[in-house]
């Protein structure tokens, strides 16, 4: 028998380093981190020992998140704002640098649905409503830190949907165009960010248990999860969680060069 055979064995504590993600003293801001996708994302990088900074209008919420980040070993920044609002999204990027000194990681996950119809006479309000929490926050939001960004050689995470790439109904013209305008736009700053080393993705994801569903006023949620369920390949509603591991990895060294890339976590719902 010719040739040799070498067996490589790793240490619990080796492999535990090649797989892991750490965050240590990176910085983090979060928009729309009072609940679901959000929140998730807080907690879970607070848990890799990232410095977060919690964005919502909803303080209680907020609060509740904050003291889970807490438990982690995590002091994270609470900061009550409105991302469509120009002066407020101008302090979240200052008193974030101003407590923490950078930014390393922006996640644009602040977003509205906005259920309406095309013969609806208010058609224009929603369209407006849902644009700019959406579509021009984050463009405003991104600008403001993209000096920062740049400086940490950092990243962007754009919280995305299906939404972006399928019709999902009637009615659902100002959330779908939103979605698929955050897409082109997370390409296009992707492209104008890679000179300076700074990636931007997005994730799409397709059903999700959070609270979007009633706070967008649907008369009765639970019909309307159910009926999503039925609409995916794997029959499953996804957890806030399973979108934030997505999201870790891609603000991760682990992505180091994917950029301009839309990731879709959606259940097989696109198949159906």
């Amino acid at each position: 028998m010719h040739g040799k055979i070498y067996v490589q064995y790793v240490t619990n504590e080796r492999l535990t380093e090649l797989t892991a993600m750490s965050f240590t003293d990176k910085v983090a801001i979060v928009t729309g981190a009072s609940s679901g996708i959000g929140a998730a994302a807080a907690i879970a990088l607070a848990k890799e020992g990232a410095k977060v900074a919690l964005v919502a209008r909803n303080e209680e919420r907020l609060g509740k998140v904050s003291k889970q980040c807490e438990e982690l070993g995590a002091k994270p920044l609470i900061i009550i704002a409105d991302v469509s609002q120009d002066e407020e999204a101008k302090t979240i990027v200052k008193r974030t640098v101003e407590h923490f000194g950078k930014i390393d990681i922006l996640i644009n996950n602040a977003g509205i649905v906005g259920i309406s119809s095309m013969l609806d006479e208010s058609i224009m309000q929603y369209y407006d409503m849902v644009m700019n929490t959406n579509v021009r926050a984050t463009v405003l939001l991104t600008s403001l830190a993209a000096p920062h960004l740049i400086e940490t050689k950092g990243n962007i995470i754009n919280i995305s949907s299906i939404a972006g790439l399928k019709v999902p109904g009637k009615n659902y013209m100002c959330y779908a165009v939103s979605k698929a305008a955050l897409d082109h736009f997370t390409r296009c700053t992707a492209l104008d960010f890679a000179q300076f080393g700074v990636r931007v993705n997005s994730v799409n994801p397709g059903p999700v248990k959070t609270d979007i569903v009633a706070n967008a006023g649907a008369p009765n949620p639970d019909k309307y999860w159910e009926k999503f369920k039925q609409g995916t390949a794997l029959k499953n509603i996804s957890e806030p969680e399973e979108t934030a591991d997505l999201i870790l990895f891609l603000a991760s060294d682990k992505a180091r060069s994917i950029t301009g890339s839309s990731f879709v976590t959606d259940n097989g719902m696109l198949l159906m």
